[in-house]
C-alpha cells in the first residue's frame, strides 16, 4: 500500500527526499532533524527525475468461494467492506471450478468478469 500512495500523492503519503532522512526506528523517518514521521517511500524510489518508475495498482484479491459468502462476511466487517466499496481493493469470486469469475462492485454487487 505504501508504493501505491506514495506514487500518487507522494508530498502527502511519501517521504521526501531520502537525502535529508533521519531513520526512526524501524517504523519511519523524519526529514532532517525534526518533523512528523514517514513512513512512505521516498520520491527517488517512484520518481526517477523525469517520470514515474513505478505504476500504482490496487491490490487484487481472488477468493473461491461462493459470492452470498463473500457478501455475508463484508457485510459483518465493516473495514474490509469500505475498502472494497471506495475501491482500495478489487475483490474477485472464484465459482465453478474456476469456470466462472466475479467482481464485487460497492454495495456487494456482483458484475461477471470476461
Amino acid at each position: 500500500m505504501a508504493d501505491y500512495a506514495s506514487t500518487v500523492n507522494n508530498a502527502v503519503f511519501g517521504s521526501g527526499n531520502k537525502v535529508t532522512h533521519n531513520v526512526v526506528g524501524t517504523i519511519g523517518v523524519c526529514q532532517g532533524n525534526g518533523g512528523d514521521l514517514q513512513t512512505g517511500l521516498p520520491l527517488q524510489s517512484v520518481h526517477d527525475g523525469t517520470k514515474w518508475v513505478h505504476e500504482p495498482l490496487r491490490l487484487h484479491v481472488f477468493i473461491e468461494a461462493p459470492r452470498e459468502r463473500i457478501a455475508a462476511i463484508l457485510a459483518k466487517h465493516e473495514g474490509v467492506r469500505q475498502l472494497v466499496d471506495n475501491g482500495w481493493l478489487l475483490l474477485f469470486a472464484i465459482e465453478g471450478e474456476g469456470q466462472s469469475y466475479y467482481r464485487c462492485l460497492p454495495g456487494a454487487h456482483w458484475e461477471p468478469v470476461a
